[in-house]
């Protein structure tokens, strides 16, 4: 049994997440954005789960909330799920966030971070990146970056597997009702990665889609560039990894 994080799981992917975890008998802690969304997960809660709560535009919020895990039992994987598909509010919970987290937890065994087919139109480039989201940030840039994130830690963290997953563009709030990918498969992978014992689930660096490991942008195992991007967030966030 583990103990996992699992952010953005008010609904869509992260829900979904979270409620097979639970099932599967793993202590799983839900997020939610604020206290009205947090309604949402009173069903999770009362079969078991715990609950943080905060926005992750707000890096006061993401430390905040780190310091409550830190106080806490320790977590044995984090899911970072959490996202956002336009607006300002990109950069700031699709990479800011997850960074920090990442940055301020440093006792989960496994990492897994949220990734998209749409990195590949990612620009490899931290010049000129609004992090605090004055201005609408793009979702490809902001996955490339999740995932060139993913693939540092995995460097620079050799025992703790990190990898990003794609999940596909399935029918969720986010992904729209006629999206045309498998909402099942398109959470299974995360759970295998955050909890699975079969060798595969306990590799690193990999950029996975339903359950099969696929090449990334070539910019994502870059060290030169995963470097930037991690000095980059460091010098915005006043937080190294």
């Amino acid at each position: 049994m583990s103990r996992i994080l699992v952010t953005g799981s008010t609904d869509g992917l992260g829900r979904a997440t979270a409620e097979t975890l639970l099932s599967a008998g793993h202590r799983v802690v839900l997020h939610a954005r604020n206290p009205e969304r947090a309604t949402a997960l009173r069903p999770l809660l009362d079969r078991g789960a715990d609950a943080v709560t905060g926005d992750f535009t707000d890096r006061d919020a993401v430390r905040r909330i780190a310091a409550e895990l830190n106080d806490a039992d320790p977590l044995d994987a984090v899911v970072h799920n959490a996202g956002v598909w336009r607006g300002p509010a990109v950069m700031p919970v699709n990479v800011v966030a997850p960074y920090l987290l990442t940055a301020l937890l440093p006792t989960p065994r496994r990492l897994v971070y949220l990734s998209s087919g749409s990195h590949f139109g990612g620009h490899p480039t931290t010049e000129g990146v609004d992090w605090r989201g004055r201005s609408a940030g793009s979702y490809a840039d902001s996955k490339l970056f999740v995932t060139t994130l993913a693939a540092a830690v995995a460097r620079l963290r050799p025992g703790v597997p990190s990898n990003a997953v794609d999940p596909g563009w399935v029918p969720t709030r986010m992904g729209g009702p006629g999206a045309p990918d498998d909402l099942e498969l398109g959470h299974r992978t995360q759970e295998w990665l955050a909890a699975g014992d079969e060798p595969g689930a306990l590799t690193t660096g990999g950029y996975w889609y339903h359950g099969e490991l696929r090449p990334p942008h070539p910019a994502v195992h870059d060290e030169a560039f995963q470097d930037r991007l991690l000095a980059a967030l460091a010098e915005e966030t006043g937080t190294a990894l």
